[in-house]
């Protein structure tokens, strides 16, 4: 098992406030505003899901803004995923199939991870036979917590290996990590028993805190040493592997600091959808509202854009 290194806490808030003071040139703002749509995970996951509700969502993720061509003169993008509990997997494979919208399925006993792994691998092999492109797992926090870091490597194989040809992302719930030392264990576990394609993700949008830029940092790193195989990565053969904050990233502005963080963390490689994206379905909603600004210079209401 990789030997993780110490995080230096200090420097790394005060690095991650660095990005929140970057300035984006005014003719780079709607194409990074695009990029960032393209790279959102639309999502809904609760108790009051219905078939109708999934339907609305996925209408949505391939039109984001269905005034785009008469009020912004283009096409957007489409996001990178819906996701979904896997119940509702069917329902969103029938309306994203063939669009490049992919259906991504939490499992594993979302959102605790604390369900016998047999159930959890099923849940697993059950998505993916109903359409799951991507799977979201989440990673047993009490194991891990309790210094049981082979356990955790196990789940994350087995889960792994019932994904098939479905992408993993391994949800390390970071605002119950405690440390910043624990965030780059759990990413270089999750790493470890991963393959390249596959994402770490911050969090399950649950619990509180979710995303923050520290934390974001921190498994950029991790990441970035994989990629480069440097730090306890030296010696290993290297893999790329995708990036997911989610939860609390909720405006264009908080977007754009993201980007310059993956920007000059990782490179230009990740500033795609199939490498980094942004689990925060409100966050699509503003960015199209500061798109319509830049174009018109004038903010829309709220209810011009549809939730779902």
């Amino acid at each position: 098992m990789v030997q993780s290194p110490t995080v230096d806490a200090v420097m790394a808030d005060a690095r991650a406030a660095g990005f929140a003071t970057r300035s984006i040139k005014t003719e780079s703002k709607f194409a990074a505003l695009k990029l960032a749509l393209s790279m959102v995970d639309l999502t809904t996951l609760e108790g009051k899901d219905s078939p109708e509700k999934v339907r609305g969502l996925c209408r949505k993720a391939v039109r984001p803004f269905e005034r785009d061509e008469e009020l912004l003169g283009e096409r957007l993008p489409h996001v990178a995923a819906v996701c979904v509990y896997p119940s509702m997997v069917r329902v969103a494979k029938e309306l994203l199939g063939g669009t490049g919208v992919n259906v991504a399925s939490v499992a594993t006993g979302f959102p605790s991870g604390q369900y016998p792994l047999d159930v959890r691998v099923r849940d697993v092999v059950e998505a993916v036979a109903d359409g799951a492109d991507e799977i979201d797992m989440v990673i047993n926090r009490g194991a891990f917590l309790s210094g049981r870091y082979d356990e955790v490597a196990r789940e994350i194989r087995a889960i792994k290996a019932a994904c098939g040809g479905a992408h993993l992302k391994v949800i390390l719930e970071t605002g119950e990590l405690e440390t910043y030392d624990n965030v780059r264990r759990a990413s270089d576990i999750a790493i470890e028993n991963i393959a390249p394609g596959d994402f770490i993700k911050t969090s399950t949008g649950k619990v509180s805190p979710a995303a923050t830029m520290p934390v974001t940092l921190v498994m950029l790193e991790a990441i970035r040493d994989a990629a480069m195989g440097a730090g306890p990565w030296r010696g290993v053969e290297p893999r790329k592997i995708g990036m997911k904050p989610a939860g609390g990233i909720r405006t264009a502005k908080q977007s754009w600091h993201y980007l310059c963080m993956v920007k000059e963390t990782l490179g230009d490689g990740w500033l795609r959808p199939e490498w980094f994206r942004f689990g925060a379905s409100s966050l699509a909603n503003d960015l199209l509202r500061t798109m319509v600004k830049l174009k018109t210079g004038k903010y829309p209401a709220g209810y011009s854009f549809s939730e779902a």
